[in-house]
Formats: C-alpha cells, sequence, structure tokens
C-alpha cells in the first residue's frame, strides 16, 4: 500500500516547508505556498523516458566529433540571431511570455519551415486540440508532410511516441500543462515542473533531439515555476511587447551556445510573425514631421544591435500638493537624478513642476548612455524650445553634471547617419572614434549646460 506524503511548496521559487506560511522565506512571495502530495511506494515501478537507451560512455576530447551541421536554421534569420546561428541539436530551449503575445505562431513559423527542409519535426500541445493546431497552421500557409501533431498531457505517453517516431525538433506547449506520472502533484506545480523539464533535459542530451518548451509567466513577467528551470535548460529566450502594439522583441537571457547580447524585432500580422530588418525605422514611422518641444532621438543599444528611440518629454504647472513624476519606457529612479542635476547644475526650477517621460513605441530604456537626452528632452520642454529635428543625443550624466563616455559609439553613429540623421552630440572623452561618416556632423561635449545649448534648433517653433 502507499504511503501519501505532503509538504508545503512555493509555486515561485521551488522552497519547501514542513507547514504553511504565508510569505515564502526565501522569495518574500504572499500567498504563493500550496500543498503538495507525496505517494511513496518502494514496490512502484517507475517510467524513465530515457529507458532503452544506450549509456553514454567517457571520450577524449581530442576523439569526439564534431559535426560541421551541427545547427539547425529555423528559416527566420531573427530567430537565428538570438539563438546564435540556429538551434543546437540536442540542446533544451526555453521561450516564455504573456498570454497572447505570439509563442506558438513564431514556434509554429519555425517548425514549417524546419518541416520544409526534409527534418522531422513533431509540434506537442497539451493545451489545444489537434484541429485547433491545424486551424493556426492554415492562417499561416503552412502545409507539409514532416510535421507531426501531437495533442497530449501525459510525459511518459508523450516520450513512447517520441520514441518511435524519432524526430529532429520537439516543441512542447506548454511545460506547466504536461505531467508525470511519477509525481501525484497536480500539472503546473514546483514538483511536476522541475520532474518534466528533467526528463526533458535527459531525452534531449542522450537522442541528439532538440527540444523546445514553452513556459508560462507571471504576474511580474517571469516564467512560472522554480528559478531551477532556468539553470536546467540551455537557452532561454524571452517574447515581449505590448499585447495592442503590433511589434515583438525576442530576447535572450540565457544561452550556452551564443550571446546574450541580441534581440531579434517583428511584427505581428495577419499572416503571422514577419520579421523587421531595420527596428530604428519602425519605431521613428511614427515620428510628426513638426516637431515639438521635449522630443529628442536617442541611439540605444539592445545587446549589439543600435536602436534609434523618440524619447518625449512633457513638463507643466502642477495642481498636486506635491509634483508628479511619471516615466514610461525609461527606469524611474534615473529619472529622478537626472531630474536632480538639472536643477542643482544647470539651474531649472522642477520643483513645481509635473514631469511626463515617455519613450515612443513601448521599448524599455535600461542604460544609463540615455541619460542625456532625456535631460534635454525636459529642459527643451520646459524652456519651450525645439530640438533641432536632425540631431541624435546620447551620453551618460554624471551628478555633478559632467558627460560620461558610452560603449558601442561607432554603431550608433553608423546607424544614426544611415537614417539620415545630420548632427550627433556625444560624449567627449569617447573621441575621437575609429571610423567616422562623411554624412554626419559629430559635436562632442563634455558638460550638460553646454551639450543643452548644442541641441537646440535655429529654427522658430
Amino acid at each position: 500500500m502507499a504511503k501519501t506524503k505532503a509538504k508545503w511548496t512555493c509555486q515561485n521559487c521551488g522552497y519547501d516547508s514542513r507547514g504553511y506560511l504565508g510569505k515564502c522565506p526565501d522569495c518574500g512571495s504572499w500567498g504563493s505556498i500550496v500543498e503538495e502530495k507525496i505517494e511513496s511506494d518502494k514496490n512502484k515501478k517507475k517510467l524513465l523516458i530515457t529507458q532503452d537507451i544506450e549509456e553514454s560512455k567517457p571520450l577524449l576530447l581530442n576523439e569526439i566529433p564534431v559535426d560541421e551541421s551541427i545547427r539547425y536554421s529555423t528559416g527566420m534569420d531573427e530567430f537565428d540571431r538570438v539563438l546564435g546561428g540556429g538551434l543546437v541539436k540536442g540542446s533544451l530551449v526555453l521561450i516564455g511570455g504573456e498570454p497572447g503575445i505570439g509563442k506558438s505562431t513564431i514556434l509554429m513559423q519555425s517548425c514549417g519551415n524546419l518541416s520544409d527542409s526534409n527534418l522531422k519535426v513533431c509540434y506537442v500541445s497539451a493545451e489545444e486540440s489537434a484541429q485547433q493546431i491545424k486551424l493556426r497552421a492554415q492562417r499561416l500557409n503552412i502545409n507539409s508532410d514532416n510535421l507531426y501533431i501531437l495533442a497530449e498531457t501525459s510525459l511518459e505517453y508523450i516520450a513512447n511516441k517520441i520514441k518511435n517516431l524519432k524526430p529532429n525538433l520537439i516543441i512542447i506547449d506548454s511545460i506547466q500543462a504536461v505531467y508525470s506520472n511519477n509525481i501525484t502533484s497536480s500539472s503546473g506545480s514546483v514538483s511536476q515542473v522541475r520532474e518534466c523539464c528533467n526528463s526533458l533535459m535527459n531525452l534531449a542530451k542522450l537522442t541528439g533531439t532538440t527540444i523546445i518548451i514553452v513556459g508560462h509567466v507571471t504576474k511580474d513577467g517571469v516564467i512560472a515555476g522554480p528559478k531551477v528551470l532556468e539553470h536546467m535548460v540551455d537557452t532561454v529566450l524571452y517574447f515581449e511587447g505590448e499585447r495592442y502594439k503590433s511589434y515583438r522583441i525576442l530576447r535572450t537571457v540565457k544561452n550556452r551556445y551564443g550571446s546574450t547580447n541580441d534581440i531579434g524585432v517583428f511584427n505581428m500580422e495577419n499572416e503571422g510573425l514577419v520579421e523587421v530588418k531595420n527596428p530604428s525605422a519602425l519605431f521613428l514611422s511614427e515620428r510628426s514631421s513638426s516637431i515639438t518641444p521635449g522630443s529628442v532621438i536617442i541611439p540605444t543599444m539592445e545587446g549589439s544591435r543600435s536602436l534609434l528611440v523618440e524619447v518625449q518629454a512633457l513638463v507643466g504647472p502642477t495642481f498636486y500638493p506635491s509634483p508628479r513624476r511619471v516615466a514610461n519606457g525609461v527606469e524611474y529612479n534615473r529619472l529622478l537624478q537626472i531630474l536632480a542635476v538639472l536643477e542643482k547644475r544647470v539651474g531649472l526650477n522642477l520643483s513645481k513642476q509635473d514631469v511626463y517621460v515617455n519613450a515612443v513605441g513601448g521599448i524599455d530604456i535600461q542604460e544609463p548612455s540615455a541619460d542625456l537626452g532625456i535631460a534635454i528632452a525636459v529642459a527643451t520642454c520646459f524652456r519651450d524650445v525645439m530640438v533641432d529635428p536632425e540631431t541624435a543625443i546620447i551620453g551618460e550624466i554624471g551628478l555633478s553634471g559632467e558627460i560620461r563616455s558610452v560603449r558601442q559609439l561607432e554603431n550608433r553613429v553608423s546607424e544614426a547617419a544611415k537614417l539620415g540623421f545630420k548632427n550627433l552630440i556625444v560624449p567627449k572623452t569617447n573621441m575621437p572614434l575609429k571610423s567616422e561618416p562623411d554624412n554626419i556632423n559629430i559635436k562632442p561635449v563634455s558638460r550638460l549646460i553646454e551639450a543643452i545649448t548644442s541641441s537646440i534648433s535655429k529654427k522658430p517653433i
């Protein structure tokens, strides 16, 4: 007779407790500790998905053969860029994102491209029926003889079917909906997610099959389940973007086979996701021809890719006891620091002004090299003067008002010149550059007040 025990596990971080706790001592989340049943039976024979697979043997490093075709191209250059050149054989990839952001769409499109390249692909759906997957494939114009659909939630049943099919690529959508018969807790629990991910990892390494698993995200935007889930996989991708915006950003958080400094940009259309070859043009496409005070173009870096983003500022008298500070797309504490420098070093009295700063397009600017652009946007709106519309601004601001150097300035200058900007305000400490485009005038500055003066347009508003 099997004995049933219980333990209390945090559904966010996997912390185990002997009893119920309102707050998790490990991650600090409230109400996340849930009781899970554990069935222990010494005579119970577990079904392992790696059974009947030849055991691995130790090999000398110099004797290990290297296959030149170790990667699969997804048929989407932006997806391959984020993966480091394509999907690696025997790798386990985790992709997360909010519901409706396009995770299943990009995976189905990749499956269609790979299956058209004579690769055998198996799409396992634990949340939708085969008919529903067929409807999505028809909408995306996918019709291939090498694409198999399996609607199943049992991990052991999935493993047996995969063992007979022997595909090159497996999609598990999603890991929270798959359950193992070896664990008595419900699907989606920490124990189930950890056990299923561990079994899939062993399957990928021992058979050389590439596996992509889809993970749900919490209200905080992180992948649900224990943090150990991200440590087990080879690559972690996040699919980001506003649900009501057309563009999507695929970002790498972890990659054992490539860089984590690249992003892929896609545009959601009726036929599916379309790659964006020039993201800067997309973010600046709706910029008004009649520029108003407080609008600045900032060359920011997303990994190794330079993007030109418009930042807008609105400054006006406050009607509240304390002036409002609203930051959308920029770090709030960074904005407060910039406003303090403007008051102390430039002499702008912002203590009775509401300040709103917005990064147009919904992109998040995290790097401090956008400080100078934000400061000039606030200052020009406050003084009701206009920034030269053909000028891009980049630089980090120190607390004493000095302009500090930024990284990868050559890439930013090249991107600004490519989109037709005539002037670029940069930190003086970055000069001279190794190569300067002929069609752009670079203005090095060392102080904040000097940068504000250099950026003001000579044309009347």
